[in-house]
């Protein structure tokens, strides 16, 4: 199965970023409900189907935060 992070969003596009560095434009209304940027989105290589991996996307959520905390702290 593979991975992709949602990095943003552009007009009607989310621009999401693969684990080699690719960037694919999914249109919006192709996203589950409630997807967000930094989601960690499942593609079902079957189907086509995708679902936000919510234990991915914390993990990755904690670590962006345990990294900013790392570069601001005084």
């Amino acid at each position: 199965m593979k991975t992709l992070t949602i990095d943003r969003f552009e007009g009607t596009y989310a621009i999401c970023e693969d684990a080699d560095k690719k960037l694919f434009a999914i249109e919006t209304s192709e996203l589950p409900q409630g997807a967000a940027e930094g989601d960690v989105l499942n593609v079902d290589d079957s189907e086509g189907t995708l679902s936000i991996n919510q234990e991915l996307t914390e993990k990755k959520r904690a670590k962006m935060v345990k990294l900013q905390n790392k570069l601001f702290q005084e």
